[in-house]
């Protein structure tokens, strides 16, 4: 990872216990995951604007991250245990991917649909009311500190048999009115 090991939490949602709050993945797997999964339109973002497909980068993407509220998630029926009745989803969509290339800044790839539930990619569920500032930080504040110290490293992935490197810029855009002083008071 390029955090370093920094959360040191589980690698599988699986080894949770039953009970947990909040599942959620280290920030630098979902992003290596979500960046794999468009080596495709990377590759063909090069290629429609002229470049060498052998371009090692870097590249410059920008992340939207959002985080709000899903209302009540409650089950009416059951005997389980008792869990808060209200969930939060922090998520992030890969917006855009530009390189530098002859001191101009080409994009190779922009996210045609923003709010599409398809592009979103989660990474953190918990089950708690989004008023709920002291669960909220507990939660949130690691996933904020993975996203701090990725804010100046360097990804390297293997693309089409070459390494490539990515640099991150993260746009807190996406935040519901209510949880924009919760994600903004953690920074």
């Amino acid at each position: 990872g390029i955090i370093d090991g920094l959360s040191g939490i589980q690698q599988l949602v699986d080894d949770y216990p039953v009970d947990t709050i909040a599942k959620r993945f280290r920030y630098d797997a979902a992003l290596v995951s979500a960046l794999m999964d468009m080596e495709e339109d990377i590759l063909e973002g090069l290629k429609s604007k002229n470049l060498d497909d052998y371009f090692k980068g870097p590249f410059t993407v920008v992340i939207k991250e959002s985080c709000d509220g899903m209302g009540d998630v409650s089950e009416k029926h059951g005997c389980g245990p008792a869990v808060p009745e209200k969930a939060v989803r922090f998520s992030f969509t890969l917006m855009s991917i530009s390189v530098t290339h002859e001191r101009a800044s080409i994009r190779i790839f922009e996210e045609n649909k923003p709010n599409s539930e398809l592009c979103c990619k989660p990474l953190c569920l918990m089950l708690a009311d989004e008023s709920d500032h002291e669960t909220l930080t507990a939660i949130l504040s690691p996933l904020v500190a993975e996203r701090e110290a990725m804010k100046d490293s360097v990804l390297t992935l293997d693309m089409a048999g070459i390494p490539r490197t990515f640099k991150f810029i993260f746009r807190g855009t996406g935040y519901d009115e209510k949880l924009v002083r919760e994600v903004e008071g953690l920074e």
